[in-house]
């Protein structure tokens, strides 16, 4: 029972700001409900306490004991739907295979299936010594991926 209610609660606010959208939501133990959220333009902590509050203020804490968090999914956290892949566009993702490849290259396309990376790579020319520099672009299906992370550069 207050699993919809948190559903249904979770749902306005988020019709509310269409530009969040939910990773997890899950009610744990002791009525400790848990909600991470990302954006297409990240997460702001007011964000998270629109969220938050919208949530509180229409559960009864009489009719039912709750602890709630409400957090962003953070910026080293594994990219898990294709929203969050979309927003981070022509940045450089690390991904591992379900073949245990491990790939880093700039996102350059998504789509509803996959996604297409592309690096550079150095490479042993085809004839004579020396290396020379190669484009490379790979597509991979969503149900290939085992982890993908946006790679953080300082």
């Amino acid at each position: 029972m207050l699993k919809e209610k948190v559903q249904k609660l979770l749902a306005e606010a988020l019709d509310e700001n269409p530009s969040l959208f939910l990773i997890d939501f899950e009610i744990q133990g002791a009525n400790e409900i848990k909600v991470t959220l990302d954006g297409d333009q990240g997460v702001t902590v007011e964000d998270c306490m629109a969220v938050s509050r919208k949530i509180e203020h229409n559960l009864d804490r009489e009719e039912e004991d709750f602890a709630l968090e409400v957090m962003s999914c953070g910026a080293t956290a594994p990219l898990q739907n294709v929203r969050q892949y979309r927003k981070n566009e022509g940045r450089t993702l690390e991904v591992k295979t379900a073949k245990g490849d491990k790939l880093e290259g700039a996102l350059q396309e998504v789509t509803e299936e996959g996604i297409t990376l592309f690096w550079k790579a150095r490479e042993p020319k085809p004839v004579g010594k020396g290396k020379v520099t190669v484009e490379k672009t790979e597509y991979i299906p969503y149900q290939e991926i085992t982890e993908a992370k946006v790679k953080i550069k300082f």
